[in-house]
């Protein structure tokens, strides 16, 4: 058999190398600890179970959903954001379910891009990002994240003759994998750039509550109200524990949402009406659950940087998201997929390489703090041991 050309980028996945990685550890007897995926280990609050189990015995929900029928999840999500964020948002025109915010990253694409069109991508950054593009046989232009810049692109170093070609640039902050977070002024510079070189301006912003500080993280619609190149993807994965429901929302450009919504109608229907009755039930009902992920993913990520420094692992303490971004020893600076898999093979503790996100990303590994502390404490043990013999 002979396979689409645009299945050649997908063939090296550096987290199905540390899958297998894993598997071999656990082979061998050892109890892994994997702090490689961003797969939280907290319930959905009752009231959203409740929901979803509520729809289970009415037989009305258990046929297939089109998009009118999304009608009062939509409008939830417009009243959320709007609450959130002060942008008002049309229900009807600015809003389409997702199956995630992963699948809007990996088919908006599609949607924009015609074969050879260059996307302006951040690096390191999520490899969906990557993975949308290569499938609508797009190029990747990737626009370097350092530290000394706060890990934000610098948009003028984007060449012209990539311009020319280029239709979107994809951004998301708080951001995975680097922790950091970008003020509004930011923003409102993108979207000039993006207005002024006529790109699609997307910002993936699964992250917005799990900020340690006061504030929540600045929308991309508050720098572009009048959502002139902008569309924004939402998940209920983070800040309502619900990743396995795959849940999520676009909302922006009523023409971006628009050509979404005719990708999405090729591909699948939406999901069974119960989830979306949690996901309303999560987005209109009590915020607690939200401030107590904040709470504990804080105590989390307290407890790891203090137990890295005491073995003498310098780590800046993240402003926000489920990770730690880590820049590794000197012996292991060019070369963090044999560390992870060194790591895991010796020890059981599973981490992410840094060059799993992008060229950009080499140097470094990223934990999630998916476990409780106590946890935390052992894999830094671990770690330890096998940093110093």
């Amino acid at each position: 058999m002979q396979f689409a050309k645009r299945l050649e980028p997908l063939q090296h996945n550096v987290f199905a190398d540390m899958d297998q990685a894993k598997a071999k550890a656990r082979a061998s007897g050892l109890s892994v600890i994997d702090l490689s995926l961003g797969s939280l280990d907290l319930p959905a609050a009752n009231h959203i179970t409740d929901a979803i189990a509520q729809a289970l015995t009415d037989t009305s929900t258990h046929g297939y959903l089109l998009f009118h029928g999304t009608r009062e999840f939509r409008q939830a999500a417009a009243d959320w954001y709007t609450k959130k964020f002060a942008v008002s948002v049309d229900p009807e025109t600015e809003v389409l379910p997702l199956i995630g915010s992963q699948e809007g990253t990996a088919h908006l694409p599609l949607a924009v891009l015609n074969p050879g069109d260059f996307a302006l991508l951040l690096d390191p950054g999520y490899p969906s990002h990557m993975g949308g593009v290569y499938l609508a046989s797009g190029q990747i232009y990737p626009m370097p994240l350092r530290a000394e810049n706060g890990f934000l692109p610098v948009f003028e170093e984007v060449p012209q003759g990539i311009l020319a070609q280029a239709k979107m640039m994809v951004l998301s902050y708080p951001h995975n994998p680097t922790t950091a977070i970008a003020p509004l002024s930011f923003f409102q510079k993108a979207v000039a750039f993006c207005q002024q070189h006529n790109l699609v301006l997307v910002h993936d912003f699964p992250y917005l509550d799990l900020v340690f500080s006061e504030d929540i993280a600045p929308s991309i619609l508050q720098a572009d109200p009048e959502k002139t190149v902008s569309i924004e993807f939402f998940t209920l994965s983070k800040s309502y524990n619900m990743g396995g429901f795959r849940i999520g929302f676009a909302i922006g450009n009523p023409a971006l949402i628009k050509a979404l919504r005719q990708v999405k109608a090729a591909v699948d229907f939406n999901q069974y009406q119960g989830i979306l009755n949690g996901a309303i039930a999560a987005l209109s009902g009590p915020q607690d659950n939200v401030k107590s992920n904040v709470a504990i993913l804080r105590d989390r990520r307290d407890t790891f940087i203090q137990a890295l420094h005491r073995i003498g692992w310098e780590v800046p303490t993240p402003p926000a998201t489920m990770y730690i971004w880590a820049k590794l020893p000197e012996a292991w600076a060019s070369d963090s997929l044999t560390f992870a898999a060194k790591l895991v093979e010796n020890t059981g503790v599973a981490v992410a390489p840094g060059a799993g996100f992008g060229r950009f990303g080499e140097g470094y590994v990223r934990f999630a703090l998916v476990h409780q502390p106590q946890i935390l404490e052992t894999a830094v043990t671990r770690i330890s041991k096998f940093l110093y013999p």
